[in-house]
């Protein structure tokens, strides 16, 4: 247990510490493993040289669990944990979870709505004077004005609601040791306004001359058009070479982000994932069985940071950035060792991947001088040709990792790009990942069919997915195994309409996928698929978009993904029906459902209809050919 950090008094007791310097607040349960951001935060405090509490889950319905340690010397830092707490307790139905993978024992409800701001003004109410900082996933995507799916309105920065000192946004090391060094040198917070990577407010007088202005929060709350006009500033900003100061007024306070922080080099990656880890939860959780979070990354390696795919529904590139950063091949290759070495270990490494797998370097050399490009992806809606596609060095860690003794399988079980992988003339890692890194099937997300659908989303047009398939059940024939291909799908993405839907259900039917889940979008903040979703605007061309946005209209499209599934038989004949798709009601191999009664009764009265019409036009024809 002394590995661990102390998470309550007796604990830090057992230190012989009378005090802490640090208090991370967190609203998961204590994993001490570096997927997850509050063990990472935390380690790398202590190893700055911080005496470091870690408080996990405290009850908010009182003050004695943020008192325990004391007034911590330095600071608060706080987190919801490792995805935003609204998203943890509701489903995209606005339902409440049953369970949650990030408390042990799976339990719900461990963890309050909106924690940052709840944590943050618990502590402020107690400790006044003492900074707090707020960072993680929902603080990062949080920290401008933002469309909030559960009130359905538009809320201030997090910052104005937590009355927190300050922000980190984005992966937040550097950060945060900056933060750390200048407390401790006796800096007030209130003067922190140049460290990169962070948020901060200042009262409207004291705005920075430099940098960019987004329409202010009273516009964007009253103005759509604005909201997507600062939905476009807050993306295109986001890089750390060219990335602009951004400045958004709320009321009588200036929101400031100062331009993003540059993301840790290898050497400064390979130390953070070089920390000393338990790569466990807490022993006190044992006997609630344990946290299920940890169950698909105990045995798996991160070794990049960072996506240039960018997806419009995506949080990767608000969050982590497009930038690519990655670990070297000694430091993977030490943690796989590592992991070979643990009591549990069964021979498998259930992935070496990150939030794209098989991205090891930036896009192009382009972006090394002048950042990444401003309103354009690099694989979508085709890849740009200065696209530099090399899985080579991916490879030879793959092969290393495989060999090590008491390593009988590397799985790959995070997003492939296939679209990235097609573009590399080698096929080497192709054929290298259907024969050795597939665990019976490999998960890739085509997400539609549309063109229409799939450039709202950023994504690839379908033909490539197609291509891909053919070319992984060639590979996969050539090595004699049977593996099979699943795709994730998105229903009611904006921009998808009816139509697309029933266009999405026939390309599955013609290709006998029979999708198990199918998500529906879920508007998570800081998305461009979520300013769409609000205000019916692309931002990039200020062009209306479809969106369907009752629950009804959004389980008519679901159903026909799953047409197939006798319990959506009635929602799929209404869909149809609603589209004035008859034909694909009926017993023909080309219909998506066969007709109830009443459809029969419809189809009869319509086909009677047609005779009468044919009828009617045959003896129209035939008296004005008399005529003539």
């Amino acid at each position: 247990m002394s590995g661990f950090l102390p998470i309550n008094r007796k604990e830090m007791l057992g230190r012989g510490w009378q005090d802490v310097d640090f208090i991370c607040v967190t609203g998961d349960s204590y994993v001490d493993h570096p997927s997850f951001g509050a063990a990472i935060i935390s380690r790398v405090l202590e190893n700055e040289g911080y005496r470091v509490a870690v408080l996990s889950q405290p009850d908010w319905k009182g003050t004695d669990d943020f008192t325990q340690f004391g007034k911590p010397r330095l600071g608060f830092m706080v987190t919801s944990g490792n995805i935003d707490s609204m998203v943890a307790h509701y489903t995209a139905a606005k339902r409440l979870r049953h369970d949650d993978a990030y408390t042990a024992g799976g339990k719900a409800g461990k963890r309050p709505d909106r924690a940052v701001i709840v944590y943050s003004n618990i502590i402020k109410e107690i400790y006044p004077d003492t900074p707090v900082i707020i960072g993680g996933l929902e603080a990062s995507l949080r920290r401008f004005a933002h469309y909030d799916y559960w009130d359905d309105a538009v809320r201030p920065s997090i910052l104005i609601d937590s009355k927190a000192d300050l922000l980190t946004y984005g992966m937040g090391e550097k950060q945060t040791a900056e933060i750390a060094k200048r407390l401790d040198s006796g800096e007030s917070i209130s003067q922190m306004r140049d460290i990169l990577g962070t948020c901060y407010l200042c009262p409207t007088t004291e705005t920075p001359y430099t940098g960019v202005e987004c329409p202010s929060y009273d516009n964007v709350v009253t103005n759509k058009k604005e909201y997507a006009k600062s939905c476009r500033i807050e993306q295109d900003e986001q890089d750390h070479i060219r990335g602009r100061l951004i400045k958004q007024k709320h009321g009588k306070m200036m929101l400031v982000q100062n331009p993003p922080m540059p993301p840790l080099t290898q050497k400064e990656l390979d130390k953070v994932y070089a920390l000393p880890y338990m790569r466990a939860y807490h022993p006190s959780y044992e006997s609630l069985g344990g946290v299920p979070g940890i169950r698909e990354v105990e045995f798996s390696i991160t070794h990049n940071r960072g996506c240039f795919g960018a997806c419009n529904f995506c949080s990767i590139a608000f969050h982590q950035g497009r930038y690519i950063t990655s670990r070297s091949k000694k430091s993977i290759v030490a943690e796989a060792k590592k992991l070979t070495q643990m009591p549990n270990f069964k021979g498998y490494i259930h992935d070496i991947g990150g939030p794209t797998a098989n991205f090891r370097q930036p896009s192009c050399e382009f972006q090394l001088e002048h950042g990444l490009c401003k309103g354009k992806k690099c694989l979508a809606p085709k890849p740009c040709p200065n696209l530099i596609a090399d899985h080579s060095e991916y490879l030879d860690i793959l092969r290393e990792v495989r060999e090590l003794d008491g390593v009988k399988k590397v799985f790959i079980r995070s997003g492939i790009r296939y679209d990235y992988l097609l573009q590399d003339k080698d096929d080497t890692f192709f054929r290298e990942l259907v024969e050795n890194h597939v665990s019976g099937q490999l998960k890739v997300a085509p997400e539609h069919c549309s063109a229409a659908v799939l450039d709202k989303m950023g994504k690839p047009h379908i033909e490539t997915y197609i291509e891909f398939s053919k070319r992984y059940f060639q590979y996969t024939g050539e090595v004699n195994k049977e593996q099979y291909l699943v795709p994730y799908l998105m229903s009611s993405h904006p921009g998808s309409t009816l139509d697309d839907a029933i266009e999405l259900a026939l390309f599955l039917k013609k290709n006998h996928i029979r999708p198990e889940q199918v998500q529906d979008f879920y508007p998570t903040p800081g998305t461009i698929s979520t300013c769409m979703f609000y205000t019916e605007l692309d931002p990039y061309t200020m062009e209306p978009v479809y969106v369907a946005k009752t629950e009804h209209d959004k389980a008519l499209q679901r159903a026909l993904l799953q047409y197939y599934n006798p319990k959506n038989q009635a929602l799929v004949e209404e869909a149809l029906k609603k589209a004035k798709r008859f034909d694909l009601i009926g017993f023909d191999n080309k219909c998506l459902v066969r007709p109830t009664a009443d459809s029969k009764r419809i189809q009869q009265s319509r086909a009677s209809g047609k005779r009468n019409n044919n009828r009617n036009n045959k003896n129209g024809n035939y008296k004005k050919g008399r005529r003539k």
